[in-house]
């Protein structure tokens, strides 16, 4: 078998690695053997952070908008279930964005649901 010389495929690879992991602290973003665990270990968090994201967002909406209810002298899960049978199709990002920029709606939504259960 003829000897294959990989200068510019090798090349293309490293380059590659290291666009990706620019930024990173010192040796990471410099060698490429040091570049390429960190790009996969990176790669790796932040397909996992992906979905987590998520989570955490719905979390923090569920906080605004429970803080928002007991304000109002109703929990969390008497507030939703007084929704349900209100027949009020409001998603938890938008009851949260009302709990905290427009408390005088957000009240009255509270009402509506207390008046369901």
């Amino acid at each position: 078998m003829p000897r294959v010389k990989r200068g510019s495929s090798l090349r293309r690879k490293h380059k590659k690695v290291l666009k990706i992991t620019k930024g990173f602290q010192g040796s990471m973003s410099k060698l490429y053997n040091a570049a390429r665990p960190a790009m996969v270990r990176a790669l790796s968090f932040s397909f996992i952070h992906r979905r987590k994201k998520k989570r955490d967002f719905r979390k923090l909406w569920i906080a605004r908008i429970n803080a928002g209810t007991r304000l109002n002298g109703l929990s969390y899960s008497k507030f939703i279930s007084g929704l349900k049978r209100a027949n009020i199709l409001l998603d938890r990002k938008i009851l949260a964005d009302l709990a905290v920029y427009d408390e005088k709606v957000f009240s009255e939504i509270v009402n509506l649901a207390k008046s369901k259960i």
